[in-house]
């Protein structure tokens, strides 16, 4: 069998960009409500239900599209929470718009955490030091979650619990 291999130049998506550096929200020393912005990816609301259990403070529940950005009212119902932590970027489309829908409620001064599979985490990096938030905080979630039965999932929640606690400034 012959094959005929091509090399070719393309762009790289992710290069560097003129993309202003973004100055990332503080998080607040008291936290009263935090939203959970559920992308509607398979075991996404269990992650996010296990964090809030762990957290323990009031919350908001906000979905949106997975494969899309959040509409302006999807942003405008995120943004009603001190703090808004997005779920879950474990594909290549999910994780483009969690780290955008972040940027975009950065931009309008609310902090966030995005929980991104390992498998992705360093594409989500990358994607965000393009947008100009090279600091984004992105935590790191064992990757499949996608498939994995209720138990599983929370198992692997609960190893993430520790650092998001640390970001909030939570004991």
């Amino acid at each position: 069998m012959r094959v005929n291999v091509v090399e070719k130049e393309v762009m790289d998506p992710l290069a560097e960009t003129a993309a202003n550096k973004i100055e990332l929200s503080s998080t607040p020393e008291k936290i009263n409500k935090i939203t959970y912005f559920d992308n509607t990816k398979p075991n996404a609301d269990v992650i996010l239900n296990k964090i809030k259990e762990n957290l323990n403070i009031d919350s908001i529940d906000a979905q949106k599209p997975a494969g899309d950005g959040a509409t302006e009212e999807q942003m405008k119902e995120a943004q009603k929470g001190d703090v808004v932590i997005l779920a879950l970027g474990d594909c290549g489309s999910c994780t483009t718009w969690v780290i955008l829908d972040a940027v975009r409620l950065e931009k309008e001064g609310k902090p966030t955490i995005c929980i991104c599979t390992h498998k992705f985490a360093d594409y989500a990096k990358s994607l965000a030091k393009a947008q100009g938030a090279e600091d984004l905080r992105i935590i790191e979630m064992e990757h499949p979650i996608a498939g994995l039965k209720e138990n599983d999932v929370k198992a692997k929640t609960e190893k993430i619990i520790p650092e998001i606690k640390k970001l909030l400034k939570i004991n």
